[in-house]
């Protein structure tokens, strides 16, 4: 790390959302040098130049963006917020990074897996290609505005004015809490964080709910205060994910046949990418009860749909692990979540002799698609995890 970085100077990704730009607002409030930066990845447009070689988003500039956390009328609300707090605000083009991300989502959906773009983006780019930006302009710092915490193991003694003070504490004096606010909480997404940088992270709004954020964008008078929050991936329009992969596939017919799990042939589909482990709508299909999408096959094109029980797991693999607490060499009792928006399931866990990640759950747990992170916690402290390889219903 460079050794002539400024203790109190942040970059802050700031989405023109009620949660980043109430983490302005505090940032500067608590005294640090904030820098806040708008991710495009939309088309190349004119811009101006500023200090960091970055270029500036002129008042007005309209973006062709998609819907979601990054679309032009963000650009607009991040600007005016940084306007109004006086903060340097810069748009940084990370379009040919964002490239990288829709090819892994392509991708996964072509081979009939479920792919988490979100973590993606916040290990490549939010605390990947943003902290390259901090060293650039000597900042120590990279926040963003997600509902999760920084706090020492010991003490739980949260993270912030302790690094404004210039003490930057060693990496096992940091480690990854849950958000205080359980409907909100984010910390699933950012398991894939190096460990290294927790120590250079802040993570301004994670011990606030929702309610009190809204309260605080009001109280600061930020036009964003009742913003609705995105609901979808930035770079999807209207949630078309499935037509969105079928126009950008390499080359293979994805189109076959959806069968029970008695093997009956009950339906035809347009493409596997339309299909998720656990989905229930959309399907195609009139089975006259609840049936679920239970395996896809990317080699026969097969989706085979089920009753609840056959989504039945016990066990799964996961590899491509990301660690961010010191783990027992034995098997450890944790809790395991599979999805954003799944709660976590009482689980054992271990490391196989091929470095692979073995969660074996209490109960059955349902739904669980390969492709997608499986976290594990102790308590509400983010031990790390993986990538689901497969899931076992034995």
């Amino acid at each position: 790390m460079n050794d002539f970085l400024s203790p109190s100077r942040v970059v802050l990704a700031m989405s023109g959302g009620v949660d980043s730009s109430v983490a302005a607002s505090l940032l500067c409030r608590q005294g640090f040098e904030v820098i806040g930066v708008f991710m495009r990845h939309g088309e190349e447009s004119p811009v101006a130049c500023g200090p960091g070689l970055l270029p500036i988003l002129p008042a007005g500039e309209r973006l062709d963006h998609k819907q979601g956390c990054c679309s032009a009328a963000d650009a607009d609300d991040a600007r005016r917020v940084a306007d109004r707090l006086g903060i340097p605000f810069y748009a940084l083009n990370l379009r040919a990074e964002f490239g990288r991300i829709i090819d892994y989502f392509v991708d996964e959906y072509s081979r009939g897996r479920t792919p988490n773009p979100c973590v993606m983006c916040n290990n490549w780019l939010k605390f990947g290609k943003l902290f390259d930006y901090a060293d650039s302009v000597g900042a120590r710092y990279v926040a963003t505005g997600h509902y999760a915490r920084l706090a020492s193991p010991l003490g739980r003694c949260e993270i912030g004015a302790r690094h404004r003070d210039g003490d930057q504490g060693k990496h096992n004096d940091v480690a990854l809490y849950r958000g205080l606010d359980a409907q909100k909480d984010q910390s699933y997404v950012l398991f894939g964080v190096e460990p290294d940088r927790l120590q250079r992270m802040l993570l301004p709004i994670g011990g606030y709910r929702k309610s009190e954020i809204r309260e605080l964008a009001r109280e600061f008078g930020l036009r964003v205060a009742h913003k609705p929050d995105s609901q979808e991936i930035c770079f999807v329009t209207g949630g078309k994910h499935a037509e969105f992969v079928a126009e950008r596939r390499r080359g293979g017919e994805t189109r076959g046949e959806i069968i029970t799990t008695e093997g009956n042939v009950v339906g035809q589909h347009d493409g596997i990418e339309a299909f998720t482990i656990g989905q229930r709508k959309g399907l195609g299909v009139a089975m006259g009860e609840p049936y679920f999408v239970v395996r896809i096959d990317p080699q026969s094109r097969r989706v085979v749909i089920g009753k609840k029980e056959a989504l039945a797991c016990w066990r799964l693999t996961a590899d491509r692990l990301n660690w961010l607490a010191d783990l027992p060499r034995t098997p450890f009792q944790c809790l395991a979540q599979i999805r954003y928006n799944s709660p976590a399931q009482s689980a054992t866990a271990h490391l196989d002799p091929e470095g692979c990640l073995q969660v074996r759950f209490d109960q059955a747990c349902y739904g669980v698609a390969p492709g997608q992170a499986v976290v594990l916690y102790d308590e509400d402290r983010v031990l790390g995890g993986g990538w689901i390889r497969a899931a076992d219903a034995g």
